[in-house]
């Protein structure tokens, strides 16, 4: 049985184009605040920890943590059942390591971190990272035998080696702990999610009762002397581990509830019945409710914004209760509105909303958000609506390396080197041309991560 679901593909290839789309619009006083990080604003974008709200920025890496949660079980539930446990642990290792080395050569790759004024020079490298990247992570065995795969792997992982080893970096020599840190964040939560899924597989109420122990470090860690300070600080290697990585594990715990429901859905004998009618308005509502939310939060109307997510909460599971034989639906928009609406009583909590430095009210909305997403993007792919954009966001949430590694180390150094660049940097004139300009480029990542996904050429850890 093929475990991917088209619905969180779809989920996870928003939020990785949502990554791209929010890093090549325009920047200074020409956009909208809301078109940024809330905690970056522009015109300056000096980060301020003191601004409460969030963005539609501001989603885009939870949801992508979120569909991360909800593939853990559809990824490993065959193998929990056939292979022992040492090897299952030894898989997520390797995976931890493949993404590390994933965040520290793609980060030292890019052209302004190899130079400080790139030059053809530079944008040429960049460009041969990138097909160095597709040696060590492209799913070569579909194509060639198993020999000459992995022997493409080693030269792969052998010039990425040998580049990070030799180069002379314009900001001084490699350094482990110069990485990318959404990459190195993922690789915690891939490695520390699937070992929590796996021991709590069969008591899921166990996997809830490790967050108050997770929250209860982060709450004393400041008290000196505590073991909650030892616990924090404790780390056998900074550049790759920090236990303040776990704090989105609030995200990944939930997500892992949802991929189970998707499977035990399949199991199901009898399809859910249910009137289109009534799918369609839990789908508008679910999306209603997180388009109010980045209004409310961002614009600060919090008593009303709390209200209409009372009534939509409400709304929501009255709707569910007429879709028959089908624990899924009931179950996404009671853990949706539940988390939905324990992330706004925890809004006044730490200084409002954040997402950096991130505050609990970010997790538990932003969780509540994805589980309402998710099933409305299952809805409209089980009504049969909006198949092609559904489908083209599933291909690039199939392919995420790809599309997130793309613009940084393909196109924008081709567009440098072909002069193409001055083209889009006419843009920057209005908020209008500054999002058209984002739209293009995302566009083009978009097509180059579909193009791929399409010949089944996949990278992967």
């Amino acid at each position: 049985m093929n475990n991917r679901l088209n619905s969180l593909d779809a989920l996870r290839g928003l939020a990785i184009l949502g990554m791209v789309l929010s890093g090549s619009i325009a920047f200074g006083e020409v956009m909208p605040a809301w078109m940024f990080h809330a905690q970056v604003p522009p015109p300056n974008h000096v980060f301020n920890p003191s601004l409460p709200g969030i963005t539609w920025v501001d989603l885009v890496f939870p949801f992508f943590l979120f569909s991360m949660g909800a593939a853990i079980p559809l990824a490993l539930s065959k193998k929990a059942e056939t292979l022992p446990f040492h090897q299952i642990f030894i898989q997520l290792f390797f995976r931890l390591v493949l993404l590390a080395l994933f965040a520290i050569f793609t980060f030292h790759a890019r052209a302004w971190v190899i130079d400080k004024e790139p030059h053809l020079g530079t944008y040429v490298i960049s460009i041969a990272a990138f097909a160095c990247l597709f040696l060590m992570y492209g799913n070569w065995k579909a194509f060639v035998s198993n020999q000459l795969a992995i022997a493409l792997k080693v030269i792969g992982i052998a010039l990425a080696i040998s580049f990070l080893a030799f180069y002379p970096f314009a900001y001084g020599d490699f350094s482990l702990s110069k990485s990318d840190i959404i990459i190195i964040v993922l690789a915690n939560m891939a490695f520390f999610g699937g070992l929590i899924w796996y021991f709590t597989r069969n008591r899921p109420i166990w996997r809830i009762a490790i967050l108050p122990f997770v929250m209860a470090v982060f709450l004393a860690s400041k008290e000196e002397g505590s073991i909650n300070q030892f616990i924090f600080n404790l780390s056998p290697a900074d550049w790759i581990y920090k236990f303040y990585y776990l704090k989105y594990l609030f995200i990944i715990i939930p997500g892992t509830f949802a991929g189970e429901w998707f499977l035990n859905e399949r199991k199901q004998k009898e399809p859910a019945e249910g009137t289109k009618k009534t799918m369609l308005l839990i789908c508008f509502l679910a999306i209603g409710l997180l388009v109010t939310n980045l209004w409310g939060l961002f614009s600060r109307q919090l008593e009303i914004n709390l209200l209409i997510n009372l009534i939509g909460a409400v709304g929501l599971v009255l709707l569910a209760k007429d879709i028959k034989q089908s624990n899924l639906i009931n179950n996404m928009v009671k853990a949706g509105a539940y988390l939905l609406l324990l992330g706004l009583f925890f809004e006044a909590y730490e200084g409002g909303i954040k997402k950096d430095f991130s505050t609990y009210s970010y997790y538990f909305v932003c969780s509540g958000l994805a589980f309402l997403l998710l099933l409305a993007f299952s809805l409209f792919e089980k009504m049969g609506y909006f198949k092609y954009a559904t489908n083209f966001l599933a291909d690039n949430g199939k392919n995420p390396m790809i599309a997130y590694t793309a613009g940084n180390l393909f196109l924008i150094p081709l567009l440098k080197i072909t002069t193409l660049s001055a083209w889009l940097d006419v843009l920057n004139t209005n908020a209008f041309l500054g999002f058209l300009r984002g739209v293009i480029f995302t566009g083009i990542v978009a097509l180059i991560t579909v193009l791929f996904t399409r010949m089944k050429f996949f990278w992967k850890t």
